[in-house]
């Protein structure tokens, strides 16, 4: 830490850049001979990345930044505050601390907080930062966790973690093993220290290739933000036997939408239709649950087919996604569609051979407006454009 960077002229300077151009700063040159200008820019461009994502932050005095890829990869203060919601109790120890926002979080629902982080520079930057937040209740520890889980007797009520990849050689697909720390490697000594253990994932992991690497699996929570899966949750409980649970959400800016299923490998199965008068698209978080079944059942639906995850009703329901009005049902038909005379629409396809981009270019379609056109195939196994109203 350069703590220049905390100096008042400097804060100042770096609260009227927020918004500046970094490369034209550069170019001009910085004011000040106590700091560099890699570490002045560095303080810029990560706090930038706090107003919407970490406003308790950006909004206090003398927070000091780590570099930009930190702040991207943290956790959001929307997503902290939802999984410090989950648990609760006298103690929690996570194991891979890295800016602390979950921490802040968790300080709220635990009488104390360990923070363990293994980069020296990050954990000095935590707890001073912590300070200036006015947090007492969270000890900052330097060093890795799992060391400091082997040397520590002590129990705590839960265990989080937040296992970072080492590589990306897989693609879209990854396992925990190849993760740091390795989780499934050390199960038995997090399960000596706690009872309980909250893991945070990646969206990419398949949930199936979770449950395969993890065992004693109680929830699994799929966690979205303004419709894009930010987190899975895994829930783990000491001696928990029984087939896990799903929860899905969706935060949005004014509300949540929940949607939850008792088993992940149920005998659910959905009914179909054609279209009715109703149409509705689940949000991110259920499509990464894969519980397209449970929707049918428990919300009283007809899925359109097996594969297109659309979903039909002759009553309005309150629907976790998008809801629509059916306007007109047209086979995929060049001819047919043309007569519709629209110049301009939101597409989406679902269980359909063709991109919106294809579609766009055949039938010269521009982007927006109020009309919304779903391309799919039907219970028929029949090739349809859906024209619908947004509700």
């Amino acid at each position: 830490m350069n703590k220049a960077l905390l100096n008042k002229e400097v804060q100042d300077y770096i609260s009227q850049h927020i918004r500046s151009d970094v490369s034209s700063l550069l170019l001009k040159g910085i004011p000040f001979d106590t700091i560099s200008a890699k570490d002045l820019v560095e303080q810029i461009e990560a706090k930038s990345r706090c107003i919407k994502k970490l406003p308790t932050w950006f909004n206090t005095e003398n927070i000091y930044y780590p570099n930009k890829l930190n702040i991207e990869q943290t956790s959001s203060e929307t997503t902290a505050k939802y999984k410090a919601n989950l648990i609760s109790g006298d103690s929690i120890v996570d194991l891979t601390g890295g800016f602390g926002v979950d921490c802040l979080y968790f300080s709220k629902q635990f009488k104390t907080v360990v923070h363990c982080e293994v980069n020296e520079e990050l954990s000095k930057i935590v707890n001073h930062n912590y300070k200036q937040l006015d947090v007492k209740n969270i000890e900052t520890v330097n060093g890795d966790g799992i060391d400091y889980l082997r040397s520590n007797a002590e129990q705590f009520d839960w265990i989080y973690i937040d296992p970072s990849r080492r590589h990306d050689s897989k693609g879209k697909v990854f396992f925990l093993k190849d993760c740091l720390p390795n989780v499934p490697e050390h199960l038995d000594l997090l399960f000596k220290s706690s009872k309980n253990i909250l893991i945070k994932t990646s969206p990419l992991l398949d949930i199936s290739v979770g449950l395969n690497e993890l065992k004693h699996v109680k929830t699994i929570h799929v966690v979205a933000l303004n419709n894009e899966v930010k987190e899975l949750l895994w829930e783990l409980e000491a001696e928990y036997l029984n087939t896990p649970s799903v929860q899905t959400v969706n935060l949005k800016s004014i509300s949540e939408e929940h949607f939850g299923f008792s088993s992940i490998n149920s005998d659910f199965v959905s009914e179909y239709s054609m279209p009715l008068t109703y149409l509705y698209e689940p949000n991110a978080a259920i499509l990464k649950s894969g519980g397209f079944h449970q929707v049918s059942q428990q919300l009283s639906v007809y899925k359109l087919h097996q594969h297109s995850h659309l979903y039909t009703s002759a009553d309005l329901i309150e629907f976790p996604g998008r809801s629509f009005k059916i306007e007109k049902l047209v086979p995929y038909n060049k001819k047919e569609l043309k007569k519709l005379g629209i110049k301009k629409a939101n597409v989406t396809t679902r269980n359909f051979p063709e991109t919106v981009q294809q579609i766009r270019k055949k039938l010269g379609l521009k982007d927006g407006g109020d009309a919304y056109i779903f391309f799919t195939t039907d219970t028929s196994n029949k090739k349809v454009a859906i024209l619908c109203s947004k509700i």
